[in-house]
């Protein structure tokens, strides 16, 4: 889905272990991911005589091996400051623990993020308790995917050191100063609950994490622990709050893929995509009643890996909540047990 009028002024990602000077003092350098998605985007803020980081990576030894030659190599001399996390997905704070513990730096980020990962870090293996079995099978799941999914689609969520016993806040309308900046401290939701954003206004700069990703969408998804929730409503907010309050030529530095400009028009793509997918929906649902497993290889026909599949199957799920709230779709009668939708009359 890549966008048809984003600029790149960067088109060509860092090589494993440098980094690309993407602003005066901002440095972009990538850590390796062992998914489908194979890297994320960190960012070093110049802060005084050293870096502030903004993301740590995935808590495993490849990430911590490119830390260590990062600060032995091309970063020696300077120290880290701060580390500045944006959300609480294990790709952006699974490192987290280990790198304010081995730099002696302190943690920022939102209080949802700190007990988000918190809760994971103190029990990895919740997702696989029985309420969390019974609301896959509840929307469709057969017994052994349902297995799967909760073991090893949910693997990916113990790849996180144990985090610092204290953090600083962050919180949508703080003023952050880094060095010689002053950041805007913004939120979003949909993608990561309470997701942190930076805003430097002077410079046009906007670190974005992963609620606006050029090329590929966020997952939004539903999760067992908020099956009523519309996380896909609240991300769509979050986009039109974006357009209305920063400008079209920002430059945009995101969690993932490269760095561009053209925010309106990636947010309009964006918002255009989940309207197309539930358009489909609608039209798979319409004189027929469907479970959200039903719906799941009617907008992801590809196979799908336990991992892939939680994903596919939480986002899809973020669909029918959207569109039942919207009255687009309605409750059908279940079947054998699996709560069943259908398009409204």
């Amino acid at each position: 889905m890549p966008g048809t009028d984003l600029r790149f002024p960067f088109p060509e990602a860092p090589a494993p272990g440098a980094f690309i000077e993407i602003a005066p003092g901002i440095l972009w350098l990538r850590l390796p991911l062992p998914f489908r998605l194979d890297h994320v985007n960190v960012y070093l803020i110049e802060d005084g005589d050293g870096w502030a980081v903004v993301d740590a990576g995935i808590g495993n030894d490849a990430s911590r091996q490119v830390w260590e030659a990062l600060v032995a190599g091309p970063l020696a001399g300077r120290r880290l400051t701060r580390l500045i996390v944006t959300h609480y997905h294990p790709d952006h704070i699974g490192l987290a623990g280990w790198l304010c513990k081995r730099f002696d730096i302190p943690l920022l980020t939102s209080e949802t993020s700190w007990l988000g990962c918190l809760n994971i870090s103190l029990n990895p293996g919740a997702l696989d308790a029985k309420p969390y079995r019974d609301f896959y099978a509840r929307h469709g799941l057969d017994a052994d995917t349902t297995g799967l999914v909760c073991s090893q689609g949910h693997n990916y969520l113990t790849m996180v050191e144990p985090l610092p016993p204290t953090f600083m806040r962050l919180v949508a309308g703080d003023t952050l100063k880094i060095g010689g900046r002053r950041f805007e401290v913004l939120s979003g939701d949909g993608h990561a609950p309470e997701q942190i954003m930076l805003w430097c206004p002077d410079e046009r700069l906007f670190l974005a994490a992963d609620q606006v990703i050029e090329k590929i969408t966020p997952n939004v998804s539903v999760w067992a622990v908020d099956p009523m929730g519309d996380p896909l409503g609240l991300y769509l907010r979050s986009l039109y709050g974006l357009c209305a309050d920063l400008p079209e030529d920002a430059l945009v530095m995101p969690g993932h893929r490269l760095p561009f400009v053209g925010l309106h028009e990636r947010c309009r793509e964006l918002a255009d995509h989940h309207a197309e997918r539930c358009r489909t929906i609608e039209q798979a649902c319409a004189g027929v009643t469907h479970s959200v497993a039903d719906l799941v290889p009617v907008l992801f026909p590809r196979p799908l890996d336990p991992h892939q599949l939680s994903f596919a199957f939480s986002e899809v799920h973020a669909h029918v909540n959207y569109m039942l709230r919207r009255g687009e779709l309605v409750h059908a009668e279940d079947r054998g047990g699996v709560a069943m939708v259908r398009t409204a009359d």
